[in-house]
């Protein structure tokens, strides 16, 4: 207790604050109980036992798919058997993607069987497949800048490694082959695309994940090996003779479907219409189980909206879980949640989405008022003892944010370690055994100390006041 109460004042004296305002913040029996439950968070298994549950009973999501639907009914079974105080179903219908047959081998000048994957949203092969002569690129831009009389009739193959490290910022510089290959290739004459996985990982295990897709703009199929045989491909290449792959990829689009936001409410007592707003996205790729992509976010997002309820008790505002539906081919939760909620958006105050898998957090970053700073000041006091740092802020959230943030909502970011996220990223590999039971209890006790703390204040974190990029 003297600790504590020493914490408490530690935070009140390194504020720059008149006494009106310090007295606004946070009283130390409300900073005790959240250190207390931040605590006891670390041996807490309900985190990873909602994430068993999910991976377990429903498996791989795919937004249109008949493990939608299961997900669904299991996010509203779960929430409601968690007590969360309201629970609610809202429509998302979408254009429905469906995977199909996905096969590749090189058929000269050295045969092989290829590990392929359909990118999502990309066109299909005729039934039977087609056959074509490679062309290689080092990266989207050659390929963006290259005589189409070279790509004419030919299947494009863009090689560029994604480069691993600890904030993913890998990604975003290699996913920009998968996004728009196909486009490119239709542009110019191309029969078809392949592209290395984008991946950190050495396993013969392709990376799907969505191409950019616009009924007015050409396309081809396109597909994703892994990255054993895109080096195997190139190795091909250096010696200057045709390779010729035969491939076929049977995925298509099949009609309209409509999924739902689940979305589960603690509600707030005297501020019970102002919404922090936290989440995950329940669908995901159909290769594996969708664990870490984004089972455990779900997992860890519910856990702490109820053990904040259970162990402190209902706070000022209302804690909004929302469990968005197809995050990984459309945003298409996201758009719908933004447009059911558009004339309520004020109300939304604060917003933050965990879509990074289960790897430790390191970092905390905002994007708020700068009148919210002292709140984010005591936010970050209280996630030091976790070895979390305050970042910057200038920092975004989830994907499903975007449409929100990009409204004026405050968000913020708890940063993970990403440094192996991208092994498993999009795979048959996203499976429950990748998930460190230890660290997702990390993961639980930062959500706990940012939730609570946001959703306790009278204060607001600047609707409409914050830069939108």
């Amino acid at each position: 207790m003297k600790i504590l109460t020493t914490l408490f004042w530690t935070i009140f004296l390194s504020f720059n604050l008149n006494a009106e305002t310090k007295t606004k913040l946070y009283s130390a029996d409300f900073l005790e109980q959240v250190a207390t439950l931040r605590d006891a968070a670390l041996s807490n298994q309900m985190a990873y036992e909602l994430t068993e549950s999910l991976t377990t009973e429903v498996g791989a999501r795919l937004a249109g798919s008949p493990g939608d639907a299961k997900a669904v009914a299991w996010g509203k079974a779960r929430f409601e058997a968690l007590g969360f105080d309201q629970v609610t179903l809202e429509p998302v219908t979408f254009d429905r993607w469906t995977r199909g047959h996905e096969s590749a081998e090189v058929i000269a000048p050295y045969p092989h069987q290829l590990a392929i994957t359909a990118l999502g949203r990309t066109h299909p092969t005729p039934k039977d497949g087609l056959t074509g002569e490679i062309v290689h690129f080092a990266t989207l831009a050659d390929l963006e800048a290259a005589d189409p009389e070279l790509v004419k009739g030919k299947i494009t193959f863009i090689s560029n490694r994604m480069e691993r490290h600890k904030d993913g910022s890998g990604y975003g510089k290699a996913v920009g082959a998968r996004g728009t290959a196909a486009q490119v290739t239709a542009a110019k004459g191309g029969i078809a695309a392949i592209i290395r996985s984008i991946g950190t990982d050495d396993n013969r295990t392709p990376h799907t994940g969505a191409a950019k897709y616009d009924k007015a703009i050409p396309s081809v199929p396109a597909g994703a090996i892994s990255n054993p045989d895109a080096d195997l491909l190139v190795n091909m290449l250096k010696r200057q003779q045709p390779v010729t792959i035969t491939m076929t990829l049977t995925s298509h689009w099949d009609g309209k479907y409509t999924s739902h936001n689940v979305i589960g409410d603690m509600l707030g007592t005297d501020q019970k219409d102002q919404y922090i707003v936290i989440g995950c996205h329940l669908d995901s790729w159909d290769l594996g189980t969708g664990a870490i992509d984004d089972a455990s976010g779900c997992g860890l997002t519910m856990a702490a909206a109820k053990l904040i309820k259970e162990h402190i008790g209902p706070l000022k505002k209302t804690i909004r879980v929302v469990l968005w539906a197809n995050e990984e081919y459309g945003l298409s939760g996201a758009t719908a949640y933004h447009e059911a909620h558009k004339d309520n958006l004020a109300n939304h105050i604060l917003g933050g989405e965990s879509d990074f898998g289960a790897g430790r957090i390191y970092g905390f970053g905002t994007r708020v008022s700068e009148q919210a700073l002292p709140i984010i000041d005591a936010i970050s006091t209280l996630l030091k003892p976790l070895g979390i740092e305050y970042q910057n802020n200038k920092s975004s959230s989830g994907a499903d944010l975007i449409p929100l943030r990009k409204a004026g909502m405050a968000v913020f970011s708890l940063k993970q370690d990403g440094t192996q996220y991208f092994d498993y990223h999009h795979t048959a590999n996203d499976t429950l055994d990748k998930i460190d039971r230890d660290e997702l209890a990390q993961n639980l006790a930062a959500w706990i100390v940012v939730t609570a703390m946001a959703a306790n204040t009278d204060q607001d974190f600047g609707f409409g006041l914050v830069e939108k990029q």
